[in-house]
């Protein structure tokens, strides 16, 4: 049936005295129809009908019925408007219906209008940070309204974040509709006398119906966010509440379950939870960094300053999930062992968030923020409700001050990379844009980080960008540069502080999986050029999830086929090593294991390999099987492939393990396979065999490994 009324439903309101128990239910509108039929629409939100299923550039819908709904992310998220049914007489018990979209009560809601006023109203379920676009069932018990006219009105007069509502499938029943308990407010009030608050919550698999949870302070929202909070506890997240000890505040969640008693188990500490076995968790890698709690993604703001490496990167610090994202904030002394500090940018307000960027020290304070004795950090970020924005810091990171001019750049793109010509004595900003539905990166410039001017823009990379000049071969005297984005990809250029020119085609970046929206140190102290980039390492089941990959020195290596980049584990690394099997010259036959006996669970195989007749050189470290193809010459990690040409005749191969996640590195590092990779944890045998002939390595050393969390 249309959103249309037949003429049967004409006649059934027409009728009275017909509102009998257990009569027909009544389908009022099922939105199948090709238009509104007598449903009208004010503003562009609704469109001209109802839509088909998902949009574009929207999250999967689902729970609606049919093929018809009501979407009003047809006039996308920022368009306002309301769909409002014809009148009708109330003559059933209940109003049943499907409901999603934005929980933003009286912007994206479904009212149900007796005599002008609002007498029934329900928001949709869902947030932006929740991730989720599923209609649930709900309904109205409209006995006491027996009788009377009325009409449904469908609201979007939400901007931005999740400004949209979707609605299906209305009925008007006797029988009571089964539906989940309803969804309330409430509130805890408490004294803060601890640093943090304990938040009870879990890991869902998928995820599971999230609450909007606020901190109020004297009237004030200081802290928005959504996550899923428990009656039943998995772990517990931790917001830093320090700025308010003393004080008394609200606590509130909106959407929990009315029996839920998940605010009762809010609690204050002094210690975030779990301190006895963290970094020690199963799944927690070893070698790699991941937070204490919380999801992460792309590194950000890395920065050498003040004798520390400063690590920021995109946080979720209430939920295994994407959302919410904050600046984490780590340091570290060596590139090894890092410290994570409190959060360094917190989202401005609800589902604006502060997604990923940079930093750099403003040495010559052109900004003239500068105070104190501690160098003058500056980060560049993207709100997402604002633009690219900029903060500083002169206490070495730990606490940050926006600047009153923000946004300093608006356009439809994220992800600003700040960097300091010394030619031209002015600062570039690499963003990424989506001028004319393409993929760009732009180069801004600035003298003061305060004012920015486009001067160029070259297509064809997707967020996160990257640009850094290397010397080819060490040579100071031939120098490049190298742009690069998310996935790694790059290509080799000159820049002259405005464009970056090219001068190859776009070239393959890393050749494995799970490594993404990598970013280099700014100001590194020995002249490097090191980067770290998100290593996508899915952690089931514990209170974190993600990590970052090793720090990889970068450098550029002539080849037959010019200059190209390679990874290779930065130095500091070595001091991990605590005990190493080492073999010098040997022979590798065919049905032997040249490395028998030797076992460990964190480990670095470095080998240097002559592979004479064997048509396979086979390592399998902690089951994980690392293959060189000596006919193809390429490496080949679980079956995935990827070029590796011998060089003078051999093969430079390491391998490093942690519990989560594998890089493996040939050809020198100019072939890098990051490899996502779970070994069992009983299983730390490491073995080296030949396939189709004998070989010869020239040097194997297994090390064994130390934990980055062991001091």
């Amino acid at each position: 049936m249309s959103a249309r009324l037949s003429p049967v439903v004409f006649l059934m309101f027409a009728l009275t005295g017909l509102c009998r128990a257990d009569q027909p239910d009544i389908l009022f509108a099922d939105f199948e129809g090709d238009d509104y039929g007598n449903w009208k629409t004010t503003g562009t939100a609704f469109g001209s009908a109802p839509a088909k299923g998902t949009l574009p550039g929207q999250m999967h819908v689902g729970g609606f019925k049919g093929k018809g709904l009501v979407n009003s992310f047809l006039g996308g998220d920022d368009a306002l408007g309301t769909l409002t049914s014809p009148e009708f007489k109330v003559e059933r018990k209940h109003i049943s219906f499907l409901i999603g979209g934005g929980g933003y009560p009286g912007k994206t809601c479904v009212n149900l209008v007796v005599e002008g006023k609002v007498v029934r109203t329900v928001t949709g379920p869902n947030t932006k940070a929740g991730g989720s676009e599923e209609l649930a069932p709900t309904a109205w018990d409209v006995t006491d309204l027996a009788g009377k006219m009325a009409r449904i009105v469908i609201v979007d007069e939400a901007k931005g974040g999740w400004g949209h509502i979707n609605a299906d499938h209305f009925v008007f029943t006797d029988k009571k509709p089964a539906v989940p308990a309803p969804l309330v407010t409430k509130e805890k009030a408490l004294t803060l006398e601890k640093r943090y608050l304990h938040l009870p919550t879990k890991t869902s698999q998928p995820e599971g119906k999230k609450q909007r949870v606020s901190l109020i302070v004297d009237g004030k929202t200081v802290r928005d966010f959504d996550m899923e909070l428990s009656d039943k506890p998995e772990w517990f997240a931790h917001l830093d509440v320090t700025a308010w000890k003393g004080q008394k505040v609200t606590l509130r969640a909106v959407n929990l379950p009315e029996d839920s008693k998940a605010l009762d188990a809010v609690t204050q500490a002094d210690e975030i939870w779990g301190t006895d076995a963290l970094y020690r968790e199963p799944l927690r890698p070893q070698l790699h960094f991941s937070p204490r709690r919380g999801w992460t993604n792309d590194p950000n703001g890395m920065v050498f300053a003040d004798g520390e490496y400063h690590l920021f990167f995109q946080h979720n610090p209430y939920g295994w999930h994407w959302g919410n994202m904050h600046w984490g904030h780590a340091v570290s002394k060596d590139l090894v062992r890092w410290e994570e500090l409190p959060i360094a940018l917190y989202p401005p307000k609800f589902d604006d968030m502060a997604f990923s960027g940079s930093a750099v020290v403003d040495k010559a304070n052109t900004s003239g923020w500068k105070k104190g004795d501690n160098e003058l950090l500056v980060a560049a970020f993207t709100s997402t409700g604002r633009g690219e924005c900029i903060a500083y810091s002169n206490d070495r990171g730990r606490t940050w001050t926006e600047y009153e001019g923000n946004p300093v750049v608006k356009h439809a793109g994220r992800d600003p990379r700040l960097l300091w010509d010394s030619v031209s004595k002015t600062w570039i900003m690499a963003v990424y844009d989506e001028k004319d539905r393409k993929q760009w990166i732009v180069f801004h410039t600035s003298p003061d980080l305060k004012k920015w001017t486009e001067q160029s823009r070259i297509d064809g990379f997707f967020e996160c960008p990257d640009i850094f000049e290397l010397p080819v071969d060490g040579d100071a005297t031939k120098r490049k540069w190298v742009l690069t984005a998310a996935n790694s990809d790059y290509m080799i250029g000159s820049f002259d502080g405005k464009s970056f020119t090219p001068e190859t085609a776009k070239l393959k970046g890393h050749r494995g999986r799970g490594f993404y929206a990598a970013q280099t140190f700014s100001h590194d102290p020995k002249g490097r050029v090191v980067q770290m980039g998100w290593f996508q390492l899915a952690t089931p089941g514990m209170s974190f999830n993600q990590a970052m990959t090793i720090p990889l020195e970068l450098k550029l290596v002539g080849t037959k086929d010019g200059p190209r980049l390679s990874w290779t584990p930065v130095k500091e690394l070595e001091q991990l090593r605590a005990k190493t099997h080492s073999f010098g010259p040997m022979e590798l036959k065919v049905g032997e294991d040249s490395l028998k006996g030797i076992k460990g669970e964190l480990l670095e195989v470095r080998a240097e390999i002559e592979p004479g007749e064997a048509a396979e050189v086979k390592f399998v470290v902690r089951g994980l099987t690392v293959v060189y193809d000596t006919k193809k010459q390429e490496i080949v990690v679980s079956g995935q492939r990827a070029p590796a040409p011998l060089r003078e005749g051999k093969q430079r191969l390491t391998i490093i393990a942690d519990r989560v996640g594998f890089e493996i590195f040939a050809d020198d590092g100019l072939t890098y396979v990051p490899f996502a990779f779970t070994p069992k944890a009983d299983d730390q045998s490491v073995s080296l065999t030949v396939v189709g002939g004998s070989a010869k390595s020239v040097a194997v050393d297994v090390h064994e490994l130390k934990s980055i969390w062991k001091k």
